[in-house]
């Protein structure tokens, strides 16, 4: 896992998961909603996708479930990282497609298992 896209509209968020992964020798491309994320996509394949959940716009289990259903995207792994922590969120998130779920304040060392658990 080398190249992760981060999709979240929080500023602080994004600065906080890309200085994370960085410091793990990762490469990071950022989205702050679903249109970029799409472009980001198109622009340059990603290894991993973290997903936020609560943006405005298409949310990220509706923009999971595109990517996870679009066939040359489909394999790309998303982890949804998100403030919503309920047990009812986290099966909704993998029933789109999502491959991990993080809540947030987000562990980095439970983000880095996760990630490591998909490579």
């Amino acid at each position: 896992m080398q190249k992760v896209l981060i999709v979240d509209d929080s500023k602080t968020e994004l600065m906080f998961l890309s200085d994370l992964l960085v410091r793990q020798g990762m490469v990071v491309r950022t989205a702050q909603n679903s249109d970029e994320a799409m472009l980001r996509l198109s622009e340059e394949r990603p290894d991993l996708i973290l997903m936020d959940v609560v943006m405005p716009g298409q949310n990220g289990f509706q923009l999971t479930r595109l990517i996870t259903r679009t066939p040359e995207y489909a394999d790309i792994p998303i982890i949804m990282c998100t403030s919503k922590n309920q047990e009812t969120d986290r099966v909704w998130g993998m029933r789109q497609g999502a491959r991990g779920y993080v809540t947030k304040p987000v562990d980095p060392a439970e983000l880095k298992a996760k990630i490591e658990a998909l490579g």
